[in-house]
């Protein structure tokens, strides 16, 4: 498991970049709320790379991406992107290792066009 902290604001062009060779997992992630923790457990789980945004640290790149990507802000939040896109997004207690592993499966089903 990888999870790699990002925190420069434009961060995320080189994770759309990334998006369109492969799915990319950003997990935005609180510091001090006991559901992103349970949350950050789970993606610890996820055997997988994960791109984590820690709000408290990265609130630029945190707005940038809910900006940009036209997500509503949520913490704890997990996104999947792909081609440039957001493939899937889901928050708090809905935020599993399967579910995220299921979400990255479709995502990588659709662009094989399967």
């Amino acid at each position: 498991n990888k999870l790699v902290r990002i925190t420069e604001k434009g961060s995320l062009a080189e994770l759309n970049e990334q998006s369109k060779e492969r799915p990319v997992v950003i997990f935005k992630h609180s510091l001090t709320c006991p559901i992103s923790a349970a949350a950050y457990d789970q993606m610890s789980r996820y055997d997988g790379e994960v791109a984590l945004v820690e709000v408290q640290v990265a609130g630029a790149l945190s707005r940038e991406i809910g900006e940009k990507l036209g997500v509503r802000h949520e913490s704890p939040q997990v996104i999947v992107l792909d081609k440039g896109k957001v493939a899937w997004d889901v928050s708090h207690f809905d935020i599993t290792a399967e579910s995220v592993a299921d979400a990255v499966r479709e995502a990588e089903a659709r662009r094989h066009g399967q």
